[in-house]
């Protein structure tokens, strides 16, 4: 028989961050949870949660923690049809289930938080966002990390569902007065070779990609990091340098003239899917729904 109580301490540990906040969140004293969690960690043989601040799941204690995401949807679709099986009257409501999901930090920032707000409008899960590249937000469900994600792979992830949903599309953007500076003959190899780019992380190949469809070639350029989509559109409104912007991000911005495009025309589109783990597919359809419609709105469709 699975523990429950210890697989529930586990999972309140790893939301919360810490022992103490698991224990007010269960009702319980932090000598109780200490206690769940060490017994299920012996049993098991396995260390399930880093000590820290904030504490963290290992890789095994993140299975469980899907684990016990997926019994509370399931929890949550009993009750609906089984009301009676809920907590008794003045007993207080019944604990929301928490759905981990990764997204990217420009889906984000652009059309995924309306997909949310649709999605919350029935009270249904409350949601943990990871944010990620793209090209990596897999990674988490190859993990076990999450239960769905915006990704970039292209393909399924093993045991998920994947939809594709449109694609985000980038510009390539500044100031007019950063290109009077410094593409007063246009954009040329020897130019972008001496302009400052925006660069989200180590991760975000964006602005060499562009570089490479525009010119042919990949060319070395200096750049500021900037680890906020938000940020990106300030630096190239500021003239800090150039970056690959999302057109939701900078429509109205390139309308005003208050940025324009390095060479017109030029994009870049990145196309993004769904993924969710299939043991879960069914119970966040809710969730799914709102993914796509949002998706239909904000991203360019095939």
């Amino acid at each position: 028989m699975f523990d429950y109580p210890a697989l529930a301490a586990v999972a309140a540990v790893v939301e919360t961050g810490s022992f103490e906040r698991a224990a007010r969140k269960l009702s319980v004293t932090p000598s109780a949870i200490s206690q769940r969690v060490r017994q299920l960690e012996e049993r098991l043989g396995l260390v399930l949660i880093q000590r820290g601040a904030p504490c963290k799941a290992t890789e095994k204690g993140a299975w469980l923690c899907r684990h016990m995401e997926h019994v509370g949807m399931l929890e949550a679709t009993l009750l609906k049809s089984l009301p009676g099986l809920g907590p008794q009257a003045g007993a207080g409501a019944a604990p929301r289930v928490t759905l981990r999901l990764a997204v990217n930090a420009d889906s984000l920032a652009t059309w995924f938080l309306p997909a949310a707000a649709a999605y919350n409008k029935d009270d249904l899960a409350l949601l943990d966002i990871a944010v990620d590249d793209q090209d990596h937000t897999a990674d988490w469900l190859r993990r076990g990390q999450v239960v769905a994600a915006v990704t970039a792979l292209g393909r399924p992830v093993q045991g998920c569902k994947r939809q594709p949903l449109g694609a985000l599309r980038y510009h390539a953007t500044a100031s007019p007065a950063y290109v009077a500076r410094h593409f007063p003959q246009g954009v040329s190899p020897e130019a972008i070779a001496a302009a400052p780019a925006l660069t989200f992380n180590t991760k975000d190949r964006l602005q060499s990609d562009w570089i490479a469809k525009a010119l042919g070639r990949e060319i070395a350029h200096p750049t500021h990091w900037l680890p906020s989509s938000q940020s990106f559109v300030d630096g190239a409104l500021l003239g800090l340098g150039w970056g690959m912007n999302p057109a939701p991000l900078v429509k109205a911005h390139l309308e005003a003239g208050r940025l324009v495009e390095l060479m017109p025309g030029i994009c870049i589109d990145t196309p993004l899917d769904w993924q969710v783990n299939r043991l879960m597919a069914e119970e966040i359809k809710p969730l799914t729904r709102a993914i796509l419609a949002a998706a239909r709105e904000g991203l360019v469709q095939p």
